[in-house]
């Protein structure tokens, strides 16, 4: 039960990031349907199929959650990590451009932008050296094959 429970509470950050603070910043109003919605939904569609599949990964590969107090034990460096490092935020990333484009929402966009540079700074300076430390070499070669953000063309390993 508690796993179960640790594994639901991993989508705490995912359903404020992408719900809760677009909705307190639009209210999800929609000026219109246009081809500017139906774009946007399939790109934010998009952005949580990715989302959902690495948390999964990170569940079942991985043996622990998105969530600090249980971390992963094992290093996930297949599936979708064996092309970007952090496919999980590049996915979050993804369904707030869509969103952005859904709502015509500047303040998405911007805070979009703000998301990317806060977890720019938090995998530089925390997540990465943490890794590091828990990983040691297998981390760090996967790091210096896999972009933080651009997708290779060929899977890792």
């Amino acid at each position: 039960m508690r796993k179960v429970l640790s594994n639901l509470v991993s989508f705490i950050l995912p359903v404020t990031v992408l719900i809760l603070v677009p909705y307190w910043l639009t209210g999800f109003i929609l000026i219109g349907y246009t081809l500017f919605t139906f774009l946007g939904l399939c790109i934010s569609l998009l952005g949580l199929c990715i989302l959902v599949i690495t948390i999964l990964a990170f569940i079942r590969k991985g043996k622990g959650a998105l969530a600090p107090w249980s971390p992963t034990k094992k290093l996930v460096i297949t599936g979708l990590h064996a092309y970007v490092r952090n496919p999980m935020i590049l996915g979050v990333i993804i369904c707030l451009a869509g969103e952005a484009l859904i709502f015509v929402s500047w303040k998405i966009l911007f805070w979009l932008i703000l998301f990317i540079i806060i977890n720019q700074l938090f995998f530089t300076l925390y997540e990465e050296p943490s890794l590091l430390k828990r990983f040691g070499d297998e981390y760090a070669e996967y790091k210096k094959n896999v972009k933080r953000w651009i997708p290779r063309k060929k899977p890792y390993l």
